[in-house]
């Protein structure tokens, strides 16, 4: 897992979600519209300080931000899933996931 790529990501979809535009973000955060670019892209990390004001911006904890199990999107998600169970060698555990994955379903 890249932390930085990750970390950027998230940021970048909360910003999304608020309507945000990098530059509205930026100047709240009060740091170049570049340096959030290069956050959300990966390419660079987030200062202690810059991240206290995202925490507060967003309404967030620092759990919340780092909870990268869903970063991603559902169909990225489902598709890990099914080329995980492929993978299963054991009858076993493939009655076990099929179990599983009826129990979740919500008619």
């Amino acid at each position: 897992m890249n932390v930085k790529k990750e970390l950027g990501l998230k940021i970048k979809r909360l910003r999304a979600k608020h309507k945000l535009t990098q530059e509205q973000l930026a100047e709240k955060i009060g740091i170049a519209t570049r340096t959030l670019c290069g956050i959300e892209n990966g390419e660079n990390f987030v200062k202690a300080e810059t991240l206290e004001k995202i925490f507060n911006i967003f309404c967030i904890t620092s759990f919340e931000l780092f909870a990268f199990d869903h970063v991603k999107p559902q169909d990225e998600l489902v598709e890990e899933i099914i080329e995980d169970v492929k993978k299963l060698n054991n009858r076993m555990k493939i009655e076990t996931a099929y179990k599983f994955i009826k129990a979740l379903k919500i008619d």
